[in-house]
């Protein structure tokens, strides 16, 4: 690597749009990837790259931070876009919905990103996740950080639940984040530059839900606990923290996956009851904490859960 150029995040200019389309022609449509662009760039379409204005004046797009977000057209992640968006980074979306992914990139352009792409991506699979952060690579430059939001829930009894889901779930969540990290690590590593990786673990991890048929998500989220723990360890030397956001009862979609549509007023108002703060979060509650983590503010943190669950995890079980 010693001859190398060195690797700075770089927004698109006059030799960018000729670089790509030499090295990426054929590439980028193997990796499924899509992308949107101002009014003002429509010349760069084929690149799927969203400029924004400010980063056509800023002489200092060098020092911009590349985020990763994968699910990052929905929920939690999306939140966590429009966060960042809002401080100036530069972001890459990932997420398997390419219309959401498009418009959640186009939305963080008018946040305040400097750049945004989106990158229609399944996180189960290895050589999608390597060709999009290669394609980020080499447009955002250095990724510099990743939440890895991207899951499934389905559930069951553990006797009644097929393999087939078992496994569609632990490819999601629990492989997905890995090879997620997996590959953001190493280019961090190839620039040997510092980062700040974020999982988003769950309750479940620590606690079993008292409604039951959580098995295949809560081992999941568990499993990626563990992993969080074990990476903090081993890149901390190189300046790469590594932690977890557990974020509670959520106003998502993926929180109302498993219950049928005119149940959940009745659900909500339940877990309004259970939970000690009254009320389920919004998107942008655990998003800010993972903002918080994903900056220089916590920049002595790695290897630990931010819980953001409105208490359930204090709460001992019985109610008297």
């Amino acid at each position: 690597m010693a001859n190398q150029p060195a690797i700075r995040p770089k927004c698109p200019f006059e030799d960018l749009f000729r670089r790509l389309k030499q090295r990426y022609s054929r590439a980028a449509s193997q990796a499924v990837w899509k992308g949107t662009l101002g009014k003002q760039e429509s010349e760069l379409r084929s690149t799927g790259l969203v400029l924004g204005a400010a980063s056509r004046m800023s002489p200092n797009v060098k020092e911009v931070r590349t985020i990763v977000v994968t699910g990052g057209a929905d929920g939690i992640g999306r939140a966590v876009v429009q966060l960042c968006a809002a401080r100036g980074d530069n972001l890459a979306v990932l997420d398997k919905n390419v219309e959401a992914a498009k418009m959640a990139a186009e939305d963080a352009i008018k946040r305040g990103a400097k750049c945004a792409l989106d990158l229609c991506c399944d996180v189960s699979s290895e050589e999608q996740i390597e060709k999009a952060f290669e394609i980020i690579w080499n447009k955002l430059g250095v990724p510099y950080g990743l939440f890895t939001s991207a899951a499934v829930d389905l559930g069951g009894l553990v006797h009644e639940l097929p393999a087939a889901t078992w496994h569609q779930v632990l490819e999601t969540n629990l492989n997905g984040t890995f090879l997620a990290c997996k590959h953001a690590i190493r280019k961090m590593r190839q620039a040997a530059t510092p980062g700040s990786i974020v999982c988003a673990s769950s309750p479940t991890g620590f606690v079993a839900l008292a409604a039951g048929g959580a098995g295949a998500y809560s081992a999941t989220k568990g499993g990626i606990s563990a992993l969080m723990r074990c990476m903090a360890i081993d890149y901390a030397r190189y300046g790469i923290r590594v932690n977890a956001v557990v974020p509670g009862a959520t106003e998502t979609r993926l929180m109302w996956n498993n219950v049928p549509s005119e149940d959940i007023p009745r659900m909500r108002g339940v877990l309004s009851k259970e939970i000690p703060l009254g009320r389920l979060a919004q998107p942008e509650e655990p998003a800010r904490a993972v903002a918080w983590l994903l900056s220089e503010e916590s920049s002595y943190v790695t290897g630990t859960h931010l819980v953001c669950d409105g208490g359930i995890l204090a709460k001992a079980s019985i109610s008297v």
